[in-house]
């Protein structure tokens, strides 16, 4: 049996072919995914799973180099970004690296998305909770 917290088979099999430079997006209920990405879809009901259950989830599985959050996150919903924030200093510390944190527009955000190998959908409904994590290296 594989041994992680982790337990998505799916999310699981799209982290391990990920490579350097490689993109998988999480966000909440309402972000739109392109026809051509693989859609990973956890949302059940409003709020579960929540946006920051996945992120911790799914970055503590993963080797994070930088990450993408829209601007517009810090008006419109800055305890999320903060608990953004407080995640990554977290995963900085277990991979004693830095993450790279790049604020853009949610419609380059949006656009960004078709280039991630999956998205994950959550069941978060509070607005602009997406990111977007590019995979780093672990050497």
């Amino acid at each position: 049996m594989f041994k992680s917290k982790l337990f998505n088979s799916v999310i699981v099999q799209t982290l391990t072919k990920m490579g350097h430079t490689d993109q998988i997006a999480i966000g909440d209920a309402g972000l739109p995914i392109p026809e051509n990405v693989e859609r990973i879809d956890l949302a059940l009901t409003f709020g579960v799973p929540s946006f920051m259950q996945v992120l911790e989830s799914v970055s503590e599985s993963m080797q994070i180099e930088k990450v993408l959050l829209a601007e517009e996150i810090l008006k419109h919903n800055p305890e999320i970004n903060r608990k953004i924030l407080r995640q990554i200093k977290k995963i900085e510390q277990s991979q004693q690296k830095i993450i790279d944190i790049k604020y853009v527009t949610h419609e380059m955000l949006k656009h960004q998305t078709a280039e991630c190998k999956a998205v994950i959908r959550t069941g978060e409904c509070s607005p602009y909770a997406n990111i977007i994590l590019q995979s780093g290296v672990i050497f």
